[in-house]
């Protein structure tokens, strides 16, 4: 499987991206923050949008990008990547939903794996969204019981992760790895990589 992380930021600048970008590296994975480095997606299986924020990509970028999923090829978004190419309307309908707030800081709050029901401790900042699609298949959700949503409620069942086909190919999110520690937390490691898998067509070892 070939991997392209683009980590390219214009807004906010997450901490954790050097961590993040260490713990997906292996045989396959290119890294990049050059909007040039997405002009050719030839035989790249998954693009990866790695807690990206602001406007990104240039013209040729958000084409090739189109092209490649729309094709058959994978797109994983992590974190801000919800918050990422805020201009281009395509772009929002690929993740899937637009990033609009948290509550201040990281808390400790439960998810709900879907769908076997599992229950999953974490600390993380809650996204909320709006311009959700309605043909999101749900894999995460997060319980406001749990955590202080102050005013970034969201009607239950509050999603925190997704994923969905895009033309003939696959689209992947978890707003989950605002922090360095998610990157050594093994839990959160293989839901990433079974996000991974997902997009690039391949079986989902659960």
């Amino acid at each position: 499987m070939t991997t392209l992380i683009f980590t390219r930021t214009t807004g906010y600048r997450h901490e954790s991206i050097p961590a993040a970008v260490a713990a997906l590296a292996g045989p396959g994975v290119r890294h990049t923050e050059d909007p040039a480095g997405l002009h050719d997606l030839g035989g790249v299986d998954v693009v990866v949008f790695l807690s990206t924020t602001g406007d990104v990509l240039d013209p040729a970028g958000r084409a090739a990008l189109r092209a490649h999923v729309l094709g058959g090829g994978g797109f994983a978004g992590v974190h801000s990547a919800a918050g990422t190419e805020l201009s281009d309307p395509w772009y929002g309908e690929l993740l899937g939903g637009r990033f609009r707030g948290h509550p201040q800081g990281v808390q400790p709050a439960t998810l709900t794996v879907l769908p076997g029901g599992t229950r999953w401790d974490f600390t993380d900042e809650w996204y909320a969204f709006d311009e959700l699609r309605d043909d999101l298949e749900v894999l995460l959700t997060v319980d406001e019981d749990t955590y202080q949503a102050g005013d970034f409620s969201m009607p239950a069942p509050h999603p925190q992760a997704w994923r969905r086909r895009v033309g003939a190919g696959r689209s992947w999110f978890t707003a989950l790895g605002h922090s360095e520690a998610a990157w050594s937390d093994p839990v959160f490691l293989a839901h990433v990589r079974a996000g991974l898998a997902y997009a690039a067509g391949r079986p989902v070892i659960a």
